[in-house]
């Protein structure tokens, strides 16, 4: 935002920029900068409501990370983040180094070990938007523009959707001072990220653990908060704590939670692990822009994995309610992610999350080798956009299964698939069949044999042990390098 011309920009005093070579220290470095930066700006807004406005513009900045190189020294080629491509100068802007400190701590020390060189800390020039500043202090709201007696963005920087963009996760991103990005999301497009998670999921974003679940069904919730409840009863399971919409914290498995009078777009539950390895579940609802809009913002928290654990159509005779279907592939109809992800790309499986969904399935169910083949088959799920297809002329839709060899057809999976591939999020499928639409078994009242009322519960246990499994793996491991471009930023 320019000032005024005639106005005086008055801005936040903060340290200058220093070097650092020990992790802890740059990100005690980050909190310090960015807490003097929006205790600067809640004071002066507060200043401003009581007082009302003068010739003057408040301006705080968030602090960044810089590292300079000037050597092509070859990396460690198992690593597939930790290290920038090439010398340069790289930045990022960051925004809560709290919320993100052990984020940060490992991206840093990985790129001060295998360079060799100190990481930059100062301010940047990027000015915080007051209403993302204020979102730490309890009881502080902006008002709506027109609302307050003087006109908010003469005096406080606001948020600007010009900057606030994926350009750096989808290849786009174009420098204009000659330095290359190091993280793949910027501060305002964190800072905004983390205000609609608090709208769509009536939960705090320090809630949610490094480990996601998508649900498209509310039987899910119910026995998630069961699993919950008695991990919290058990002392030797590691989880500390079960959260609510709401924010309902419970550390007891006896406590009541109640339930919010106004559900939110997407209830999210949180079963937490002190170091936040432990799992959340998203309830995302029906439909591909659901789906978007979940990982759109879930992605900035940087998790360790996702995985959608919902409903889908069977498409083969040969699969009965209640099956499993793995995900190796995905066709994509659902239309969501053409303009950021065209669709001639590939989603690739990843090994690591496929292994560990089908080892689930196997010790929940018993099943072996080629027994599990009687309750799970692996293959191309289709995602649409049209819920009611059936109704329209089928031939087209159904050559189209029927070329991609789909085995299931859903509207969310494709969607959370393709969007952790482009943001570099570990991401699986494990899909449960409710209904045969093409074999004259419709999802309707009734329909649900008992066989299929009990794989809920299974189903959800499966996602969980496949979520415990990819736990005890590096990270390392974990994120693949099919998840990496050519030029890639250093941080996950």
């Amino acid at each position: 935002m320019t000032p005024q011309p005639d106005a005086m920009v008055i801005t936040a005093t903060v340290p200058g920029a220093d070097s650092f070579t020990d992790p802890k220290a740059a990100v005690d470095r980050l909190e310090e900068l960015y807490e003097a930066a929006t205790t600067f700006l809640c004071e002066r807004f507060r200043q401003v409501v009581s007082k009302g406005a003068g010739n003057e513009r408040f301006r705080a900045f968030y602090p960044e990370i810089r590292l300079t190189t000037t050597s092509f020294s070859q990396i460690d080629s198992r690593l597939s983040y930790g290290h920038v491509a090439e010398p340069g100068t790289h930045v990022t802007t960051i925004t809560r180094p709290d919320l993100f400190r052990n984020y940060l701590e490992h991206q840093i020390q990985l790129l001060i070990a295998n360079h060799s060189a100190p990481v930059v800390i100062g301010p940047s020039t990027t000015p915080i938007p007051l209403h993302f500043a204020v979102t730490s202090q309890s009881g502080l709201t902006v008002p709506q523009e027109g609302a307050a007696d003087f006109t908010l963005r003469d005096v406080f920087d606001v948020p600007v959707l010009s900057t606030t963009n994926d350009d750096i996760v989808n290849g786009t991103f174009v420098s204009e001072d000659g330095s290359a990005p190091l993280a793949p999301f910027t501060a305002q497009r964190v800072d905004y990220s983390l205000a609609r998670l608090s709208h769509y999921t009536a939960t705090d974003p320090e809630h949610f653990q490094n480990h996601v679940l998508f649900t498209n069904y509310q039987f899910y919730v119910s026995e998630f908060e069961a699993y919950a409840r008695a991990q919290l009863k058990d002392p030797d399971s590691g989880y500390v704590s079960f959260v609510g919409t709401g924010n309902v914290e419970i550390t007891d498995g006896d406590t009541p939670i109640e339930p919010l009078a106004q559900q939110p777009q997407m209830p999210t539950f949180h079963l937490k692990r002190a170091d936040g390895s432990g799992i959340t579940l998203v309830n995302i609802g029906v439909g591909p822009s659901n789906a978007k809009t979940a990982t759109d913002h879930i992605a900035v928290l940087r998790p360790h994995a996702w995985i959608m654990v919902g409903h889908c159509a069977g498409l083969r005779n040969s699969q009965n309610l209640g099956d499993f279907v793995l995900a190796h592939a995905y066709l994509r109809e659902d239309h969501v992610l053409d303009d950021d992800l065209p669709v001639w790309v590939p989603i690739p499986a990843l090994a690591e999350v496929q292994i560990a969904l089908e080892q689930a399935v196997a010790d929940v169910t018993e099943l072996r080798g080629y027994d599990l083949k009687r309750v799970m088959r692996t293959g191309t799920v289709a995602t649409i956009d049209n819920r009611n297809w059936e109704l329209r002329d089928q031939s087209g839709p159904v050559r189209r299964l029927d070329q991609s060899r789909a085995v299931a057809l859903d509207m969310e999976s494709a969607t959370i698939a393709a969007n952790g591939f482009r943001f570099r999020v570990p991401f699986g499928t494990l899909l449960c069949v409710s209904d045969k639409p093409l074999h004259g078994e419709l999802k309707l009242p009734g329909m649900a044999s008992e066989f299929y009322q009990t794989q809920v519960a299974r189903h959800l246990m499966i996602g969980i042990r496949a979520m415990e499994s990819l736990r005890e793996m590096p990270l390392e491991r974990l994120h693949s390098r099919k998840l990496r471009s050519f030029d890639e930023t250093a941080f996950l």
